[in-house]
Formats: C-alpha cells, structure tokens, sequence
C-alpha cells in the first residue's frame, strides 16, 4: 500500500520530513477494522509528534491521526461494522496513523461517517468532535440535555479546529458561548460556528468580559496555551466553576490559585480511552455516531476551510507548515492517492 511516513524527525521545509513510500498491507484482527482511506486531516498533535528531535526510525513510521474512509475488512470479532461501511475516526497515538492507503483501526473508537457528508467534510471532524466532546460533557460535566442552559462558557481560541466544534456543541446544550480570537477572519468564523460574543485574546481579556456583562464566567475551555492564560483564567472563573485545557504546561502553574473559588481543573486528552484501552473505549463510538446524528440533522457543521490533493509527502509537508503557522482557521484536510 502507498503511505506517507517519516524516518528522521526534522523541520517540516526538509524535503526529507515526510517520504512517499509502500508498506505491506495490514490485516485486521479481533476488533479491527481495516479501512480504505480516503481523506484525513492534519492536527497539532500531528506537528509534534513530526517535530524536530534526535531520532531516526528503524523503519518507516506513519503519522496522522484524523480519517475517512470506507470498511475493506473486518477481524472475527467486529460486531458494529461490516464490509462496505463508511467511517470516519481519530485512532489511536500507540498505534501506526492513517496517513496510508490502507489503515487498521478498533471497531470501538470508529463511528459511521455522517451521511450528508463527503470524505474530505467527515475527516475533518473525529479528533476535534471527540476532545470537544469529552471535555465539555466529561470534564466540565456540562448537561448536554441542556440543564445547564444560559451559562456561559469562555472558549479560548476559538477558531481552531477544536474550538470550532465546541463551539457547536456547547451551543446544542444551550450555552451562551464566549469565544476568543485575534483577527477578523477568525473572528467572523467564531460567529459563523455559533458564538455569540468574541473576543480579542491578544488584548485585556477581563476587561472585554466586563463590557459583556460578564465580569466572570461558569465554564473555561483552553484550547491554545495553559500557562500564558492561567492568571485570566483564575481571575474570570466564577466560584464553583470549571476549567479544563488541552495543552499541557511546559512549565508549573499555581493551582492552589483555584482552591479560593472551590474552582475544578482538569486536562483532557481524546487517546487516553484507546491508549489504556480503558473499560468505556466504545464511549467514543457512542460520541462519533452521535456527532454524525447531529451533522445529518443539521445541528452541528464541518469545520473543514482547506482541503489538498492528493496525499502525499509533498502535500503533507505543506499542511504541516500551515498548522505549524498558528494562522489556521477550521481544519485542513488531504483527500485521494495518486
């Protein structure tokens, strides 16, 4: 099968920071699928696996954690799929990614691609939708019923491809949504996902959330920087409220900031259910076949706003680049082999 892959760990302008190469097929077992991918997508976690470090691989190592695609075949023990299904998932950070034409995946943690949905729309979504989704009804134990209906989150960073679908989902169970971006592009696109308020995170956040009205806030979903946030943070969190990020702290940070206002921190990673293959990993094929019910009903959209062809090296280093920038709105997606 055709792949993309990397031997040395390099800066993403080397030519050789991404190879096209041919790899032996895969063949399902257990509860794997194997699946004939069609398009996937390009994270930050994708740019820091790549980057840069004193590393060579003994053999060719497949990235990518994002796909779509259709079901070639199925181990003894699948029971959610057949032949011939569209899906779309994240995978799995312990395991070969999806950067290749053929790709094994557990049953357990794909969803079935929404159907109003093309390859490339459906592959922009599974890592995003799952983080998102995890950490404002797991992790902020928001109701997604809508029991927690009119308060108010603060998104920071909204634009990106996981502040892009929490947006959504955050407005599905009836909160009112405060976004943070810079530039208008990407402040007009928090609009478009469904924000009601946005604003600048390069200016004085606190005293933008008082002109709204909301000199403090219920709920806080960090998506972009723990540290260079964590004093506005603990200063606009409400007593009781909620924080959770999903970028880790390259340095400490005084959580005993938080323990006057009775404030909750938690981290979210979406591979921590397939990495310790813990007892609920289906929940996230639960999740995916719930986010595809809601994009066929049209309560929640694609976040793809780029889109490349085919997969290949070429391809994939220039999406790295992009992603690599800081300047990416939505997600950015490949789709199709030579």
């Amino acid at each position: 099968m055709k792949a993309v892959a990397l031997k040395r760990y390099l800066p993403v302008a080397n030519p050789e920071s991404f190879l096209d190469v041919e790899l032996p097929d895969p063949k399902p077992e257990g509860r794997e699928l194997l699946v004939r991918v069609h398009a996937v997508s390009v994270n930050p976690v994708d740019v820091k696996v790549r980057a840069p470090k004193d590393k060579t691989e003994a053999s060719p190592r497949v990235l990518g954690w994002d796909a779509a695609g259709v079901v070639e075949a199925t181990g003894p023990e699948v029971k959610s799929f057949k032949v011939g299904d569209a899906v779309f998932y994240a995978g799995s950070l312990t395991r070969p990614g999806c950067d290749s034409e053929l790709h094994v995946v557990d049953e357990r943690i794909a969803g079935p691609k929404p159907r109003s949905l093309d390859f490339a729309q459906a592959a922009a979504l599974p890592l995003t939708a799952l983080t998102a989704h995890e950490a404002l009804f797991d992790r902020l134990a928001i109701d997604v019923g809508g029991r927690h209906a009119g308060r108010t989150l603060l998104v920071i960073n909204g634009a990106g491809g996981v502040g892009s679908i929490a947006i959504q989902l955050a407005k599905l169970a009836g909160l009112r949504v405060i976004a943070t971006s810079s530039r208008p592009e990407s402040q007009q696109w928090c609009r478009t996902m469904g924000a009601d308020h946005v604003i600048n995170h390069r200016e004085d956040i606190p005293k933008q959330l008082k002109e709204l009205g909301s000199s403090e806030v219920d709920y806080i979903f960090n998506t972009v920087n723990t540290v260079a946030y964590w004093d506005t943070m603990v200063t606009v969190i409400k007593p009781f409220g909620r924080i959770v990020s999903i970028v880790e702290a390259e340095e400490p940070v005084k959580l005993g900031a938080l323990m006057r206002k009775s404030v909750s921190f938690s981290w979210e990673l979406m591979f921590t259910r397939p990495m310790f293959q813990t007892p609920d990993m289906d929940e996230q094929h639960r999740i995916l076949k719930q986010v595809a019910e809601w994009v066929d009903a049209g309560r929640v959209k694609t976040t793809l706003t780029e889109k490349l062809s085919p997969i290949s090296a070429e391809k994939l280093r220039a999406a790295h680049a992009k992603v690599e920038s800081g300047t990416m709105v939505g997600k950015l997606v490949l789709e199709g082999w030579r």
